[in-house]
C-alpha cells in the first residue's frame, strides 16, 4: 500500500521534504509529521513485533498512549523504546522496529540536559480547549500561570478534528489563544512538555523536549531535554481522555486502530490510515471519525455499533454520507495475513453493554473486506496525575469509566479529564467467544483475556495481583489503553462490578523519562566530582599512582624506576619504621563542632566520654549506630571550651556530618551546637618515623618537641617552615608521629619544605594500610561490615561505663552482642610466610572440604606483606576469634586449603614502645 498522503489538508509543511530511514528503507515525510504519520503515509503497516508471541504490530493510536509502535532511534544518537507517535520527524532520522525491547547506546550521550525550578500561582496541565480556557481565566486575574502541554503546538484534540470553536476552526482558535497567552508577562507556555509526576504540596515534575525534534541539527549548546520542578499554588488538570479499545479476536493486527487516532491522521497529518474501513463502536465519537475519514477519501464500508439504537443525529449524518450502519452488532474478529484484510461481523443478541463479557453469543456472522478497522469502546479520562496527587477515583456508571473524585491537594480537573465527555455511548469491553487466546488486553505485553482468566482461575482476586501475574499494564505505556479494560475483564471473571474492583495504582512517571534527563547536568564529574588535595600537583609530578577513596584522588604509592607496587610499598614501610616518612592526610574528614553544648553532644555520639577532654588534648573515639555496630572512628580535638574539631574516615566524612545533623535536628534540637565541615579548609601532613622528631624540630625551632613537653594525644600551635600550623601528636602507624595541619593555601609550601630536607620519604595509602594493620588498627568499612561492635574489634576500652547514655549503649546489653561466638578481629599468619591471602577469603576449620553445608568461621578483611615482620600477615573477622589464638584454620584458595595460625590482631610492637620514639 502506498500513496496514502492526501493531496491537501493537515498541519504539515508540504513545501519541504524530509528524508528518513526505517528498518533500512528510505522514506520521505514533511515537517509536522510524526514518525508514525510518515510511516502510514508511506504505506508501512507493521512497525513492531510483539515481545512474547512475535506477532506483527501496527500503529494503534496517535499519541503518547501508543502501546504498539515502539521503535529504536538509531541516529543521530541511539535511543530505545520511543513511541513512533511521539517522535517528531526530522531530516536524517534513522529508526528501526523493535521486538518489545530496545538497545542502550554503547557510547556516551553527547547531548546536554538540565533542570529548572519554577513557582507559579496556577499550573495548567494540558493545552486543549479546557486547558487554554483555564489558563486564560487564571491569567485574567493577574496570576502567574504556567501552561504545559506535551504537543508541539497547543490545541489538544482540536488539532485532529474539523470542529469549530467560536465559529472558527479549532486549531486556529487554539493558536490564537496560545499567542495571546504568550504575550502576557506572567504567563509561560511550555510546549513539548509532559508533566509526569505529581507529589505532595503541589510539587509537580515535567520534562520539556527542547531539541529532540531537530535531530542532528540541534545546537550543541542547548539542552536536549529539561526537567521542570514546579511548585504551584493551584493546579488545573486538563489532560483530556484516552479512547478505549475493545477485546476481540485479532484486535492486535496492523490495521486495527483507535477511531480518534485515524481521525487525527487524516485531519492533522493529511494521511489516510487505510483505503477501506470498518468502524466498531459503542459511542457517538466514532461517527465523527467515520465522517471525517469519508470526507478525506477513505471508503467506510460500515459502522458496526454495539448499541441497538445509535445516536439519531450521528446515524442520520452517516446514512446521508452513504455509510452503512450495522446496529446491535459486534466485530468478532479481524482477519488477515500480517495485517487486516477482512472483518467478521455478527449480531449480538441480548448483549449487556456494560457487562465485561456479554452473556449472549454473537450470531449471523459475515465478513466485510477492509484494510482498516477503527475501534472505540469508550473513553477514559486521563486521571493519572490526579491519582498521583492523592486523589480518589470513582466509577461513573453512566460513562463506564473512572473519574476524579476528591484530592487532598489544591487541584481542579477540567474538560474531558473531569468526565465531561460529549460523546454519548455505552461502555463495551469484550466480544464473547469460546476461545480468548487472541483477544488482546495489553498489546505491548501480549496479555490476552485468556491470560487474565488463568490468573483469576489460579485464585487471584486483586487487580494488582493480576497485573503482576500477567504483566498487564507494566509496559512503557503503563496501561493507558489496557488498564481499565484489564479491570473489566477481571471483574467479570470473578463476578464483581468494575466499580468494586477498581484499577491498578497510577504511579509516576506518566511517560518514560530517560535517566540522562533525570540526571541533567548531574553526571560524570558533576555527579561524582574528583576531589584533590592541595598537594596533588606535587604527587603527580613525582610519579605517584592514585587510588579513589570516596571522591578523593589519594596517592597510592610512589614507585621509583624499576619498582613494582610490592617493592615500592616495602621501601616506604621501611622508611616509616626505620627513618622518617610523610603522607598527605588532608582527605581525612574534619568537622568543627561549636557551641555551649558541644561536649554533651559529642558524649551522646561517641561511645567514650568527650566532655571531660581538656583544651589542648586529643582523644580517639568510636561512633556506633543504635544497634551498637561501629559506624565510624576518628579523633576529637578540643580547641576551646565550646569548640571541638573531630576527624572522620575519608570516605565517611559527609555521612558522619549528615548523621550529626540528623540527631541535632530531629532528636536533640535544644542542644546549642553547630557543625561545619572544614575538610577542605585544612591540609594535613603526617610526619612518621623514629626520626620524625628531629625533622620537625628543624622545621619548627620554636616548638618543643620532646616527649615530656609534647606528649601523645595533645596538640600545639606553632610555626612550621615559617607557616602557622596546628601540630598534633597522633599516630595511625604505631610509630612516633606528628600530624601537621595548615590552611589549604599553605599545604604545598609545607610539603615542599618537608621534602626539601632530603630526609623524608613520601608514602601512600597502601603503605599506610600496612602500617596500621601491623598494629591492629581497623579501618571502618574494610575490617568492619556493619555487624561489628567495638568489643568485636578488641576495643572494649573505648566503650564508657560511666556515661548514662550514648547512641548504641542499650544494644550492648542485648544477648546477641555478648555472644562468645561473635566474629572478632584477629591476626592471621599463613604457614607459608610468602603466601599472601586474598582479601575476602573464607576461613574453615578443616584441611579438606567437609560435607556441605560448609560452616565458614570468618573471612579475611585485610592482607599484606610486611617489611617489619619479614613475612605476610592478615587481619580477619573470625567466630570467637579471641578464644582461638594459636589455633590452625584453613583458607580455601584456588583449589587448595591454605593453613593459617590465628594470632593477636596486634602483630607489631604490642607494648606500644615505639609510639614516643
Amino acid at each position: 500500500m502506498d500513496g496514502l498522503r492526501r493531496e491537501s489538508g493537515g498541519r504539515i509543511d508540504r513545501s519541504r521534504t524530509l528524508r528518513f530511514r526505517f528498518d533500512g528503507q528510505e522514506y520521505t515525510g514533511h515537517p509536522g509529521d510524526t514518525l508514525a504519520s510518515a510511516l502510514l503515509a508511506n504505506g508501512v503497516r507493521q512497525v513492531a513485533t510483539s515481545v512474547r508471541l512475535g506477532r506483527p504490530r501496527g500503529i494503534f493510536s496517535a499519541g503518547s498512549e501508543e502501546p504498539n509502535a515502539v521503535v529504536q532511534i538509531e541516529e543521530p544518537f541511539p535511543e530505545p523504546m520511543l513511541p513512533a507517535t511521539t517522535v517528531e520527524l526530522y531530516d536524517g532520522l534513522v529508526a528501526s522496529s523493535l521486538v518489545g525491547q530496545g538497545r542502550l547506546a554503547t557510547e556516551p550521550d553527547p547531548a546536554r540536559y538540565d533542570s529548572v525550578h519554577a513557582h507559579c500561582d496556577v499550573l495548567v496541565v494540558g493545552a486543549g480547549p479546557a486547558g487554554l480556557a483555564a489558563a486564560r481565566e487564571a491569567a485574567r486575574t493577574g496570576a502567574r500561570v504556567i501552561l504545559a502541554d506535551e504537543q508541539p503546538e497547543p490545541g489538544g484534540s482540536l488539532l485532529g478534528t474539523t470542529d469549530l470553536v467560536d465559529g472558527v476552526p479549532g486549531a486556529e482558535w487554539a493558536a490564537t489563544m496560545a499567542a495571546a497567552l504568550e504575550d502576557l508577562p506572567e504567563v509561560r507556555v511550555l510546549r513539548r512538555t509532559t508533566v509526569f509526576g505529581y507529589y505532595d504540596d503541589n510539587y509537580l515534575v515535567a520534562v520539556e523536549r527542547r531539541t529532540n525534534h531537530l535531530g542532528g541539527a540541534a545546537p550543541a549548546a542547548v539542552a536536549r531535554e529539561r526537567v521542570w520542578r514546579i511548585r504551584a499554588r493551584r493546579v488545573v488538570l486538563a489532560t483530556g481522555a484516552h479512547e478505549r479499545p475493545i477485546a476481540f479476536a485479532g484486535n492486535d493486527l496492523p490495521g486495527v486502530m483507535l477511531a480518534s487516532a485515524a481521525r487525527t491522521y487524516a485531519n492533522r497529518y493529511g494521511v489516510l490510515p487505510g483505503r477501506r474501513a470498518v468502524v466498531f463502536t459503542a459511542n457517538d465519537s466514532a461517527y465523527a471519525a467515520a465522517l471525517d475519514l469519508a470526507e478525506a477519501g477513505v471508503e467506510v464500508a460500515a459502522i458496526v455499533d454495539v448499541r441497538p439504537a445509535p445516536g439519531p443525529g450521528w446515524a442520520e449524518r452517516a446514512r446521508e454520507r452513504g455509510i452503512a450502519l450495522l446496529p446491535g452488532r459486534v466485530v468478532t474478529a479481524a482477519r488477515g495475513d500480517g495485517q487486516v484484510s477482512s472483518v467478521l461481523v455478527a449480531e449480538a443478541t441480548d448483549a449487556t453493554a456494560r457487562d465485561a463479557t456479554p452473556t449472549a453469543s454473537a450470531a449471523g456472522e459475515r465478513a466485510l473486506d477492509a484494510d482498516l478497522l477503527l475501534v472505540s469502546g469508550g473513553w477514559n479520562p486521563v486521571v493519572h496525575l490526579f491519582s498521583q496527587s492523592g486523589g480518589t477515583l470513582r466509577y461513573d456508571e453512566a460513562l463506564g469509566t473512572l473519574v476524579p473524585d476528591r484530592s487532598r491537594q489544591a487541584v481542579d480537573v477540567a474538560g474531558a479529564a473531569a468526565g465531561d465527555l460529549e460523546a454519548a455511548g455505552e461502555a463495551y469491553w469484550l466480544v464473547p467467544a469460546s476461545d480468548y487466546s487472541a483477544h488482546f488486553v495489553d498489546l505491548q505485553r501480549d496479555v490476552t483475556v485468556a491470560d487474565i482468566q488463568r490468573a483469576t482461575g489460579a485464585g487471584l482476586r486483586s487487580v494488582e495481583h493480576v497485573k503482576r501475574y500477567t504483566t498487564a499494564g507494566t509496559a512503557h505505556d503503563q496501561g493507558k489503553t489496557s488498564g481499565l479494560l484489564t479491570s473489566a475483564v477481571v471483574a467479570h471473571a470473578i463476578g464483581v462490578p468494575v466499580a468494586e474492583l477498581g484499577i491498578t495504582t497510577f504511579r509516576a512517571p506518566y511517560l518514560p523519562v530517560s535517566f540522562a534527563t533525570l540526571a541533567g547536568r548531574d553526571r560524570g564529574l558533576l555527579h561524582d566530582p574528583v576531589r584533590v588535595t592541595a598537594l596533588h600537583e606535587w604527587h603527580v609530578a613525582h610519579g605517584a599512582l592514585f587510588e579513589n577513596v570516596g571522591q578523593w584522588k589519594r596517592p597510592w604509592y610512589y614507585p621509583r624506576p624499576g619498582e613494582d607496587m610490592e617493592a615500592t610499598v616495602l621501601r616506604e614501610c621501611r622508611a616509616a619504621r626505620e627513618g622518617v616518612a610523610a603522607m598527605d592526610a588532608s582527605t581525612l574528614g574534619k568537622i568543627d563542632v561549636i557551641g555551649p553544648d558541644a561536649g554533651e553532644f559529642l558524649d551522646r555520639l561517641y561511645t567514650n566520654l568527650m566532655s571531660s577532654l581538656k583544651v589542648g588534648a586529643i582523644r580517639y573515639g568510636v561512633m556506633c549506630r543504635p544497634d551498637g555496630m561501629v559506624f565510624d572512628d576518628g579523633t576529637v580535638i578540643r580547641l576551646a571550651e565550646d569548640h571541638f574539631l573531630i576527624t572522620t574516615t575519608t570516605g565517611n566524612a559527609a555521612t558522619v556530618l549528615d548523621w550529626m545533623e540528623e540527631w541535632l535536628q530531629t532528636e536533640w534540637p535544644w542542644l546549642r551546637v553547630y557543625c561545619t565541615s572544614v575538610t577542605e579548609q585544612w591540609a594535613t601532613v603526617a610526619l612518621v618515623g623514629p626520626a620524625s622528631r628531629e625533622v620537625l624540630a628543624g622545621l619548627a625551632p620554636g616548638l618543643t618537641v620532646d616527649a615530656a613537653a609534647f606528649p601523645f594525644m595533645t596538640w600545639r600551635d606553632a610555626h612550621v617552615a615559617g607557616i602557622p600550623a596546628r601540630v598534633c601528636r597522633i599516630s595511625f602507624s604505631g610509630e612516633l608521629a606528628f600530624e601537621i595541619n595548615v590552611t589549604s593555601w599553605d599545604g604545598l609550601p609545607l610539603w615542599r619544605a618537608i621534602m626539601d630536607t632530603g630526609l623524608v620519604t613520601p608514602y601512600g595509602t597502601e603503605t599506610m594500610h600496612v602500617l596500621r594493620a601491623e598494629k591492629g588498627y581497623p579501618i571502618v568499612g574494610q575490617d568492619t561490615d556493619g555487624t561489628v561492635t567495638p568489643q568485636d574489634l578488641g576495643m572494649s576500652w573505648v566503650v564508657s561505663k560511666k556515661k548514662p547514655d550514648f547512641i548504641g549503649k542499650r544494644s550492648f546489653a542485648r544477648a546477641d552482642t555478648s555472644r562468645t561466638d561473635r566474629k572478632q578481629l584477629v591476626g592471621l599468619l599463613p604457614e607459608d610466610p610468602d603466601f599472601l591471602l586474598p582479601e575476602g577469603a573464607h576461613l574453615v576449620a578443616t584441611a579438606s572440604p567437609p560435607q556441605p553445608p560448609v560452616p565458614a568461621l570468618g573471612h579475611v578483611t585485610s592482607s599484606y606483606r610486611s617489611a617489619a615482620l619479614g613475612r605476610t600477615f592478615a587481619l580477619a573477622l573470625v567466630s570467637g576469634g579471641q578464644g582461638r589464638l594459636g589455633e590452625r584454620l584453613y583458607a580455601p584458595v584456588a583449589g587448595r586449603f591454605v593453613p593459617v595460625t590465628v594470632a593477636s590482631h596486634v602483630l607489631y610492637d604490642p607494648e606500644g614502645a615505639r609510639r614516643d620514639g
